[in-house]
């Protein structure tokens, strides 16, 4: 069976208000080395996206865009209102995409590539109905296809249960960092992908996965970053990485 978009999107999904401030999304997004926040409203709803792309042409940075007044004129007022709100705006509702392009748990990852090259975009939100369940981006798609690289059998019909199984137990988790980690299960083995900013949830989420009935193994595929050197240690060697349940 295919994989699909639930099977390595990552949750729970990192998001801002539209009525937060620029300021915050640009936090968040560097503290957890993310370049897109979904956008949703009171009621949980999705109302637009947030990225690095809306924030290159700012007031602050002296950016924006200059044309010459015969050109402004051309434009006309309305777009340069428009772009004056995106480039001189306070609240992330001055700045995001409306209606991003979406889709569903069930979606094949093939179906999704072809909306990311057809729309020419980096991430999607995963949405069950009008909800955003996860955040989907090219980062996920190329730890899939690392995953499946490493495939020697067929996959068994319990990783899905073992991943959802995996995922309960870690939302329960004040300490588990599942905004910036990936999980995915082929086959029985667990392979844990994305950052850490402390090496000691490196451990933990191990110990997590080889608790979940029917795990085989985990891999551990795990960037840490130091939040205050900015020192990174890359995943450990290919000789390092499994760990084997006793």
């Amino acid at each position: 069976m295919p994989m699909r978009a639930k099977d390595v999107m990552t949750q729970p999904v990192i998001s801002v208000e539209p009525d937060d401030t620029i300021e915050r999304a640009i936090r968040l997004m560097l503290q957890k080395r993310i370049s897109g926040l979904p956008v949703v409203n009171a009621a949980g709803h999705l109302v637009g996206i947030v990225t690095e792309g809306d924030f290159l042409r700012r007031s602050e940075t002296g950016t924006q865009h200059r044309r010459p007044r015969w050109l402004e004129f051309l434009v006309g007022p309305g777009r340069l209102a428009s772009e004056y709100v995106r480039t001189h705006g306070r609240k992330v509702n001055d700045v995001m995409t409306e209606e991003p392009i979406t889709v569903e748990e069930d979606v094949p990852l093939e179906d999704i590539v072809k909306l990311m090259e057809k729309h020419h975009i980096k991430r999607m939100p995963v949405v069950r109905g009008d909800k955003v369940v996860g955040i989907l981006s090219r980062a996920n798609l190329l730890h899939a296809l690392a995953t499946l690289s490493l495939e020697t059998r067929a996959p068994t019909s319990s990783d899905e249960i073992i991943r959802d199984q995996l995922l309960a137990a870690l939302k329960k988790e004040n300490w588990a960092p599942l905004g910036t980690v990936d999980i995915i299960v082929r086959d029985g083995v667990v392979h844990l992908w994305g950052t850490i900013f402390d090496e000691r949830e490196r451990g933990a989420l191990i110990v997590a996965a080889e608790n979940i009935p029917g795990t085989k193994s985990v891999c551990d595929e795990l960037t840490w970053i130091d939040p205050v050197s900015g020192s990174v240690l890359l995943p450990p060697g290919e000789d390092e990485r499994e760990h084997v349940p006793s």
